[in-house]
């Protein structure tokens, strides 16, 4: 069911890589449908992205107009939810506004000795489109954690697109954009509705970031679109690698490795331990606790394709693999975890101890559970405040200041055969305060 390797092994480094390689399938059929899409909406705007909804969302739409949902509508939705819904999804946005509320980055200057002020503006972005799925699926969760940061940021315009096929709108995720505070609501889905976000139509407002999860297509166009806007990530299959020294309940941590199996089937799932016995116990529990899953199927090919069980010599090792994976999720369920976490350089978020279970992350702790996968969390990071804010240099240059840094800057122009660069330098030498 679930493979085991053992790091003293003969082989162990090559098994290792083939576990982690993973590259996304490139569909040709998905990639000229987006680009027809992409192409389609810019070009001919409210009336493709009609056209669209009506085939792909199966929706008798008569213009554009109805494709915004009423403010009365999104302002309504949380009094729809039962008072356990209500509470969850409020005492969870509030622990992530809380978290994300010290990100927040700050504007900040500093004088030279010549009096050249020089620092850094920080200004939120103007608008930030939150991707949706509908129908069927509801993420509510993912409404919260992408939703949260930008309006902390600042962004002025926060504009959700969701498609719903059929009519259906899911009540959870319309609550949490209300909770959320998203501005504006479309009922479009797919890469028209990226594509309405990236170019602008005459009813749904251009913005400068698109965020959130979707389908294969939603992902082609956003990296379709990518440097007409910004995107958060094309994120992969979802993944938690466990660093346990046999410590923890044997269930617990079986549990752990599904909680993410059951996303799909190329979602990965890993234990790290040095204790051969503890392995064994995760497997049997794995055997036992399975088949009273829903979602047992997909969780039985994901570990049989891309999990394992892995025995190291002992914690430090597992330490040195955990960066060399650099997982998504990673759960140090051990005694002093906070002295394996000082030797992980690389992981999208740690959960700490063995009372911290992935799953409260994804949905309540406060972190953002949107995270770098695929070994990216090597150069990247959770998204965020920071996402959602740009940077200006500030440059003010004084008199004393531009006659010390003149003859550098034309002495450094000329070398590079920019004349140009060197005489606005120079121009300013030849004047005094």
């Amino acid at each position: 069911m679930i493979r085991r390797l053992e790091s003293t092994a003969p082989g162990f480094r090559a098994a290792l890589r083939a576990l982690l390689a993973y590259e996304p399938a490139a569909d040709e059929a998905i990639e000229r449908t987006v680009a027809q899409i992409l192409r389609d909406v810019r070009e001919r705007g409210d009336a493709a992205l009609l056209e669209y909804t009506r085939r792909f969302d199966r929706l008798p739409i008569a213009d554009a107009a109805s494709l915004e949902l009423a403010r009365s509508e999104l302002d309504a939705a949380p009094a729809q939810l039962g008072a356990a819904e209500r509470g969850a999804l409020a005492a969870a946005a509030e622990r992530v506004r809380r978290y994300h509320e010290r990100q927040r980055a700050e504007s900040w200057s500093y004088t030279e000795e010549d009096g050249t002020r020089l620092g850094q503006k920080v200004t939120p972005l103007d608008s930030v489109g939150l991707y949706v799925p509908g129908g069927k699926a509801a993420y509510p969760s993912s409404v919260l954690m992408n939703a949260i940061p930008a309006k902390v940021a600042g962004v002025g315009g926060l504009v959700m697109v969701v498609p719903t096929p059929d009519g259906v709108r899911n009540p959870l995720v319309l609550a949490a954009a209300a909770i959320a505070g998203v501005d504006r609501v479309f009922t479009i889905g797919g890469a028209q509705a990226v594509a309405a976000l990236a170019w602008g139509t005459a009813t749904v407002p251009r913005v400068d970031k698109i965020v959130g999860p979707g389908n294969a297509y939603v992902a082609e166009a956003k990296r379709r679109v990518f440097g007409v806007v910004g995107i958060d990530m094309i994120a992969g299959p979802s993944e938690i690698l466990v660093l346990c020294d046999g410590s923890t309940d044997p269930d617990w941590v079986a549990m752990d490795l599904f909680s993410q199996a059951e996303h799909d089937e190329m979602a990965q799932s890993i234990l790290l331990t040095p204790v051969p016995a503890y392995a064994d116990a995760v497997a049997e529990s794995i055997r036992r606790l399975l088949p009273e899953l829903p979602r047992r199927d997909v969780i039985e090919r994901s570990l049989a394709d891309r999990g394992a069980l892995i025995v190291v010599r002992d914690m430090r090792e597992a330490c040195e693999l955990a960066n060399e994976i650099a997982p998504e999720h990673l759960e140090i369920s051990a005694h002093e975890p906070e002295r394996w976490a000082e030797l992980i350089r690389h992981a999208g978020a740690m959960f700490l101890g063995p009372w911290a279970s992935e799953a409260l992350g994804d949905y309540c702790a406060g972190p953002n559970h949107v995270l770098p996968t695929m070994r990216t969390a090597r150069f990247s990071s959770p998204l965020g405040v920071y996402d959602f804010q740009k940077r200006s240099s500030i440059v003010q240059i004084s008199a004393r200041g531009a006659h010390a840094l003149g003859p550098i800057a034309a002495t450094l122009a000329r070398g590079e055969g920019l004349h140009a660069h060197a005489r606005s330098a120079e121009l300013r030498l030849e004047h005094r305060e």
